[in-house]
Protein backbone atom coordinates (compact mmCIF):
# COMPACT_ATOMS: atom_id res chain seq x y z
CA UNK A 1 0.00 0.00 0.00
CA UNK A 2 1.39 3.41 -0.98
CA UNK A 3 1.62 6.39 1.38
CA UNK A 4 -1.17 8.07 -0.56
CA UNK A 5 -3.39 5.02 -0.14
CA UNK A 6 -2.67 4.91 3.61
CA UNK A 7 -3.57 8.59 3.97
CA UNK A 8 -6.82 8.11 2.07
CA UNK A 9 -7.99 4.98 3.90
CA UNK A 10 -11.44 5.53 5.37
CA UNK A 11 -13.09 4.01 8.41
CA UNK A 12 -16.70 2.82 8.77
CA UNK A 13 -17.80 6.44 9.20
CA UNK A 14 -16.34 7.26 5.78
CA UNK A 15 -13.60 9.45 7.31
CA UNK A 16 -9.83 9.42 7.00
CA UNK A 17 -7.43 9.80 9.89
CA UNK A 18 -6.80 13.37 8.75
CA UNK A 19 -10.45 14.19 9.53
CA UNK A 20 -9.66 13.65 13.23
CA UNK A 21 -6.62 15.87 13.45
CA UNK A 22 -6.46 19.38 14.88
CA UNK A 23 -4.25 22.43 14.45
CA UNK A 24 -0.43 22.10 14.52
CA UNK A 25 0.83 21.94 18.10
CA UNK A 26 2.46 24.99 19.69
CA UNK A 27 3.68 22.96 22.68
CA UNK A 28 7.34 22.20 23.26
CA UNK A 29 8.95 19.63 20.99
CA UNK A 30 8.75 16.27 22.75
CA UNK A 31 5.94 17.26 25.14
CA UNK A 32 3.97 14.24 26.30
CA UNK A 33 0.72 16.12 25.67
CA UNK A 34 1.33 15.86 21.92
CA UNK A 35 1.57 12.08 22.20
CA UNK A 36 -1.74 11.97 24.05
CA UNK A 37 -3.44 14.08 21.36
CA UNK A 38 -2.12 11.68 18.71
CA UNK A 39 -3.63 8.69 20.50
CA UNK A 40 -6.99 10.45 20.90
CA UNK A 41 -6.94 10.97 17.12
CA UNK A 42 -6.08 7.29 16.54
CA UNK A 43 -8.70 6.01 19.01
CA UNK A 44 -11.53 8.10 17.58
CA UNK A 45 -10.59 7.10 14.02
CA UNK A 46 -10.56 3.39 14.92
CA UNK A 47 -13.85 3.68 16.83
CA UNK A 48 -15.51 5.30 13.76
CA UNK A 49 -16.63 8.25 15.88
CA UNK A 50 -17.97 11.20 13.88
CA UNK A 51 -16.10 14.28 15.20
CA UNK A 52 -19.24 16.44 15.16
CA UNK A 53 -20.74 14.16 17.83
CA UNK A 54 -17.95 14.94 20.31
CA UNK A 55 -17.72 17.89 22.70
CA UNK A 56 -14.26 18.92 23.96
CA UNK A 57 -13.68 20.63 27.30
CA UNK A 58 -10.63 22.09 29.04
CA UNK A 59 -9.59 24.59 31.69
CA UNK A 60 -6.27 26.44 31.92
CA UNK A 61 -2.68 25.28 31.49
CA UNK A 62 -0.54 23.56 28.86
CA UNK A 63 -2.85 20.55 29.04
CA UNK A 64 -5.88 22.68 28.32
CA UNK A 65 -4.38 23.78 25.00
CA UNK A 66 -4.42 20.14 23.88
CA UNK A 67 -8.01 20.00 22.52
CA UNK A 68 -6.86 22.40 19.79
CA UNK A 69 -4.61 19.63 18.48
CA UNK A 70 -7.27 16.96 17.89
CA UNK A 71 -10.79 16.75 16.43
CA UNK A 72 -10.85 20.19 14.79
CA UNK A 73 -14.39 19.47 13.55
CA UNK A 74 -15.70 19.10 17.12
CA UNK A 75 -17.03 21.91 19.26
CA UNK A 76 -14.61 22.89 22.02
CA UNK A 77 -15.11 24.83 25.25
CA UNK A 78 -12.14 26.30 27.12
CA UNK A 79 -13.19 27.26 30.65
CA UNK A 80 -11.74 28.88 33.74
CA UNK A 81 -8.89 27.33 35.72
CA UNK A 82 -10.25 24.27 37.56
CA UNK A 83 -13.83 24.83 36.36
CA UNK A 84 -13.91 22.47 33.38
CA UNK A 85 -16.14 19.90 35.18
CA UNK A 86 -19.07 22.25 35.72
CA UNK A 87 -18.78 23.49 32.14
CA UNK A 88 -18.86 19.90 30.91
CA UNK A 89 -21.82 18.97 33.10
CA UNK A 90 -23.97 21.80 31.73
CA UNK A 91 -23.07 21.13 28.12
CA UNK A 92 -23.57 17.36 28.39
CA UNK A 93 -27.02 17.84 29.92
CA UNK A 94 -28.03 19.99 26.94
CA UNK A 95 -27.68 17.09 24.49
CA UNK A 96 -27.40 13.52 25.73
CA UNK A 97 -26.67 12.22 22.23
CA UNK A 98 -23.17 13.73 22.23
CA UNK A 99 -19.96 12.29 23.65
CA UNK A 100 -17.79 14.36 25.95
CA UNK A 101 -14.03 14.43 26.44
CA UNK A 102 -12.34 16.72 28.94
CA UNK A 103 -8.60 17.31 28.97
CA UNK A 104 -7.19 18.72 32.18
CA UNK A 105 -3.86 18.88 33.96
CA UNK A 106 -2.50 18.15 37.41
CA UNK A 107 -2.74 21.84 38.29
CA UNK A 108 -6.20 22.16 36.78
CA UNK A 109 -7.61 19.03 38.50
CA UNK A 110 -5.42 18.37 41.56
CA UNK A 111 -5.09 21.95 42.84
CA UNK A 112 -7.64 24.66 42.13
CA UNK A 113 -10.06 22.20 40.53
CA UNK A 114 -9.84 19.29 42.98
CA UNK A 115 -13.29 19.96 44.42
CA UNK A 116 -14.92 20.09 40.99
CA UNK A 117 -12.96 16.99 39.92
CA UNK A 118 -14.30 14.95 42.84
CA UNK A 119 -17.90 16.19 42.62
CA UNK A 120 -18.10 15.46 38.90
CA UNK A 121 -16.82 11.94 39.57
CA UNK A 122 -19.32 11.18 42.34
CA UNK A 123 -22.15 12.22 39.99
CA UNK A 124 -20.85 9.76 37.37
CA UNK A 125 -21.30 12.07 34.39
CA UNK A 126 -20.78 9.99 31.22
CA UNK A 127 -17.61 11.46 29.71
CA UNK A 128 -13.91 10.80 29.22
CA UNK A 129 -11.78 12.79 31.68
CA UNK A 130 -8.07 12.81 30.79
CA UNK A 131 -5.53 14.35 33.17
CA UNK A 132 -2.25 15.16 31.43
CA UNK A 133 -0.12 14.82 34.54
CA UNK A 134 3.43 16.18 34.44
CA UNK A 135 3.89 17.22 38.08
CA UNK A 136 4.69 20.83 37.23
CA UNK A 137 3.09 24.09 36.18
CA UNK A 138 4.64 24.27 32.72
CA UNK A 139 2.68 27.24 31.39
CA UNK A 140 3.86 29.47 34.26
CA UNK A 141 7.49 28.35 34.07
CA UNK A 142 7.93 25.36 36.30
CA UNK A 143 6.40 25.61 39.77
CA UNK A 144 5.57 22.43 41.72
CA UNK A 145 2.08 21.04 41.23
CA UNK A 146 0.01 19.02 43.71
CA UNK A 147 1.19 15.77 42.07
CA UNK A 148 4.93 16.55 42.32
CA UNK A 149 6.66 13.86 44.35
CA UNK A 150 8.08 14.75 47.75
CA UNK A 151 11.78 15.54 47.61
CA UNK A 152 11.72 16.57 43.94
CA UNK A 153 14.31 19.26 43.21
CA UNK A 154 13.64 21.84 40.50
CA UNK A 155 16.19 24.47 39.56
CA UNK A 156 14.04 27.52 40.25
CA UNK A 157 11.84 26.03 42.99
CA UNK A 158 14.16 24.17 45.32
CA UNK A 159 12.98 20.96 46.99
CA UNK A 160 9.32 19.99 47.28
CA UNK A 161 8.46 19.29 50.98
CA UNK A 162 4.92 17.96 50.42
CA UNK A 163 3.42 14.56 49.70
CA UNK A 164 1.77 14.28 46.27
CA UNK A 165 -1.89 13.74 45.47
CA UNK A 166 -2.60 10.47 43.65
CA UNK A 167 -5.43 11.27 41.23
CA UNK A 168 -6.32 7.62 40.69
CA UNK A 169 -6.77 7.13 44.44
CA UNK A 170 -8.83 10.32 44.60
CA UNK A 171 -11.02 9.08 41.75
CA UNK A 172 -11.62 5.67 43.34
CA UNK A 173 -12.37 7.29 46.71
CA UNK A 174 -14.96 9.46 44.92
CA UNK A 175 -16.64 6.34 43.47
CA UNK A 176 -15.45 6.69 39.89
CA UNK A 177 -16.67 3.86 37.66
CA UNK A 178 -13.60 3.73 35.38
CA UNK A 179 -10.08 4.57 36.56
CA UNK A 180 -6.91 4.00 34.57
CA UNK A 181 -3.36 5.25 34.46
CA UNK A 182 -1.09 5.31 31.45
CA UNK A 183 2.16 6.82 30.24
CA UNK A 184 2.49 9.13 27.23
CA UNK A 185 5.52 7.08 26.20
CA UNK A 186 3.39 3.92 25.89
CA UNK A 187 1.14 4.75 22.91
CA UNK A 188 -0.30 1.27 22.37
CA UNK A 189 -1.62 0.94 25.92
CA UNK A 190 -2.81 4.55 25.96
CA UNK A 191 -4.80 4.16 22.75
CA UNK A 192 -6.57 1.02 23.99
CA UNK A 193 -7.47 2.72 27.28
CA UNK A 194 -8.88 5.75 25.46
CA UNK A 195 -10.98 3.47 23.26
CA UNK A 196 -12.31 1.65 26.31
CA UNK A 197 -13.00 4.97 28.06
CA UNK A 198 -15.08 6.24 25.14
CA UNK A 199 -17.19 3.08 25.32
CA UNK A 200 -17.74 3.23 29.08
CA UNK A 201 -21.13 4.51 30.22
CA UNK A 202 -20.10 6.73 33.10
CA UNK A 203 -17.14 8.85 34.14
CA UNK A 204 -13.89 7.46 32.73
CA UNK A 205 -10.82 8.97 34.44
CA UNK A 206 -7.44 8.51 32.76
CA UNK A 207 -4.42 9.80 34.66
CA UNK A 208 -1.69 9.98 32.01
CA UNK A 209 1.89 10.64 33.09
CA UNK A 210 2.93 13.19 30.48
CA UNK A 211 6.57 14.37 30.77
CA UNK A 212 7.35 18.09 30.59
CA UNK A 213 10.65 18.21 28.69
CA UNK A 214 11.32 21.87 29.54
CA UNK A 215 10.63 22.39 33.24
CA UNK A 216 10.45 18.86 34.68
CA UNK A 217 13.08 16.82 32.90
CA UNK A 218 15.02 15.12 35.71
CA UNK A 219 15.61 11.52 34.70
CA UNK A 220 14.93 10.21 38.22
CA UNK A 221 11.52 11.90 38.47
CA UNK A 222 8.42 9.74 38.17
CA UNK A 223 7.08 12.20 35.56
CA UNK A 224 10.04 11.81 33.17
CA UNK A 225 10.34 9.65 30.05
CA UNK A 226 13.43 7.90 31.42
CA UNK A 227 11.77 6.94 34.70
CA UNK A 228 8.58 5.84 32.95
CA UNK A 229 10.36 3.55 30.54
CA UNK A 230 12.49 1.99 33.28
CA UNK A 231 9.87 1.68 36.03
CA UNK A 232 6.53 1.20 34.26
CA UNK A 233 4.70 -1.77 35.79
CA UNK A 234 1.74 -2.77 33.63
CA UNK A 235 -1.11 -4.55 35.39
CA UNK A 236 -2.08 -6.32 32.18
CA UNK A 237 -1.97 -6.16 28.41
CA UNK A 238 -5.12 -4.41 27.19
CA UNK A 239 -7.12 -5.10 24.05
CA UNK A 240 -10.33 -3.28 23.14
CA UNK A 241 -12.90 -5.38 21.24
CA UNK A 242 -15.61 -3.38 19.39
CA UNK A 243 -19.25 -4.49 19.73
CA UNK A 244 -20.42 -7.32 17.46
CA UNK A 245 -16.89 -8.25 16.47
CA UNK A 246 -16.17 -11.96 16.79
CA UNK A 247 -13.97 -12.67 19.78
CA UNK A 248 -11.46 -15.47 19.43
CA UNK A 249 -9.05 -16.42 22.18
CA UNK A 250 -6.77 -19.37 21.59
CA UNK A 251 -3.99 -21.08 23.49
CA UNK A 252 -4.55 -19.23 26.75
CA UNK A 253 -4.35 -21.15 29.98
CA UNK A 254 -7.43 -21.13 32.19
CA UNK A 255 -7.65 -17.87 34.13
CA UNK A 256 -5.04 -16.10 32.00
CA UNK A 257 -7.47 -13.55 30.54
CA UNK A 258 -10.41 -11.57 31.88
CA UNK A 259 -13.16 -10.01 29.77
CA UNK A 260 -15.13 -6.95 30.89
CA UNK A 261 -18.27 -6.20 28.86
CA UNK A 262 -19.32 -2.56 28.59
CA UNK A 263 -22.80 -1.10 28.11
CA UNK A 264 -22.61 -0.90 24.32
CA UNK A 265 -21.61 -4.54 23.97
CA UNK A 266 -17.93 -3.78 23.42
CA UNK A 267 -15.36 -5.55 25.53
CA UNK A 268 -12.02 -5.03 27.20
CA UNK A 269 -9.81 -8.10 27.25
CA UNK A 270 -7.13 -8.06 29.92
CA UNK A 271 -4.29 -10.48 29.37
CA UNK A 272 -2.47 -11.09 32.64
CA UNK A 273 1.22 -10.37 32.62
CA UNK A 274 2.89 -10.47 36.02
CA UNK A 275 -0.04 -10.79 38.40
CA UNK A 276 -3.61 -11.99 38.68
CA UNK A 277 -5.45 -8.69 38.87
CA UNK A 278 -9.22 -8.08 38.95
CA UNK A 279 -10.09 -4.50 37.89
CA UNK A 280 -13.64 -4.84 39.24
CA UNK A 281 -12.33 -5.22 42.82
CA UNK A 282 -12.32 -1.70 44.33
CA UNK A 283 -10.36 -2.68 47.43
CA UNK A 284 -7.69 -4.43 45.40
CA UNK A 285 -7.39 -1.31 43.23
CA UNK A 286 -6.65 0.83 46.29
CA UNK A 287 -4.14 -1.72 47.59
CA UNK A 288 -2.12 -1.96 44.35
CA UNK A 289 -1.97 1.85 44.08
CA UNK A 290 -0.66 2.12 47.64
CA UNK A 291 1.90 -0.64 47.01
CA UNK A 292 3.07 1.03 43.81
CA UNK A 293 3.56 4.33 45.63
CA UNK A 294 5.59 2.64 48.38
CA UNK A 295 7.75 0.82 45.82
CA UNK A 296 8.07 3.92 43.60
CA UNK A 297 6.61 2.15 40.59
CA UNK A 298 4.66 3.67 37.72
CA UNK A 299 1.63 1.42 37.79
CA UNK A 300 -0.32 1.55 34.52
CA UNK A 301 -3.39 -0.10 33.05
CA UNK A 302 -7.08 -0.34 33.87
CA UNK A 303 -7.07 0.00 37.64
CA UNK A 304 -10.79 -0.09 38.38
CA UNK A 305 -14.05 -0.41 36.45
CA UNK A 306 -17.72 -0.78 37.35
CA UNK A 307 -19.62 -1.07 34.06
CA UNK A 308 -23.06 -1.40 35.66
CA UNK A 309 -23.31 1.69 37.88
CA UNK A 310 -26.12 4.17 37.07
CA UNK A 311 -25.00 7.49 35.59
CA UNK A 312 -26.06 11.01 36.45
CA UNK A 313 -28.48 10.97 33.53
CA UNK A 314 -30.22 7.89 34.96
CA UNK A 315 -31.30 9.94 37.98
CA UNK A 316 -33.38 12.32 35.85
CA UNK A 317 -36.42 11.63 33.66
CA UNK A 318 -35.04 13.32 30.58
CA UNK A 319 -36.85 13.22 27.22
CA UNK A 320 -35.35 11.63 24.12
CA UNK A 321 -35.21 15.05 22.45
CA UNK A 322 -32.14 17.05 23.46
CA UNK A 323 -32.95 19.78 25.99
CA UNK A 324 -31.38 22.42 23.75
CA UNK A 325 -33.85 21.49 21.00
CA UNK A 326 -37.06 21.49 23.02
CA UNK A 327 -39.54 24.31 22.26
CA UNK A 328 -40.30 26.87 24.97
CA UNK A 329 -43.71 25.41 25.72
CA UNK A 330 -42.05 22.10 26.62
CA UNK A 331 -39.52 23.72 28.93
CA UNK A 332 -41.76 26.13 30.82
CA UNK A 333 -43.90 24.83 33.69
CA UNK A 334 -47.66 25.23 33.17
CA UNK A 335 -49.63 27.73 35.28
CA UNK A 336 -51.42 24.82 36.95
CA UNK A 337 -48.14 23.18 37.99
CA UNK A 338 -46.87 26.48 39.42
CA UNK A 339 -50.13 26.98 41.33
CA UNK A 340 -49.81 23.46 42.76
CA UNK A 341 -46.19 24.10 43.76
CA UNK A 342 -47.05 27.38 45.46
CA UNK A 343 -49.98 25.77 47.29
CA UNK A 344 -47.69 23.01 48.59
CA UNK A 345 -45.52 25.63 50.27
CA UNK A 346 -48.34 27.53 51.93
Amino acid sequence: MTNQEVRSTTNAAGLTRADYKGAPSTLCQGCGHNGIASQIVAACYELDIVPETVLKFSGIGCSSKSPTYFLSRSFGFNGLHGRMPSLALGAMFADLSLRGIGVSGDGDSASIGLGQFKHLIRRNLPMVYIVENNGVYGLTKGQFSATSEKGLYLKHQGTNPFMPIDLCLEAIASNATFVARSFAGDPKQLKELIKAAFSHRGIAVLDVISPCVTFHNQDDSIHSYTFGREHEEALHEISYIPPREEITIEDFEEGSAREVTLHDGSMIVLKKLAQDYDPTDRFQAIRVLEEAAQNRQLLTGLIYINPNAPTLFDAYHLPETALNRLPAEKLRPTPASLDALNASMA
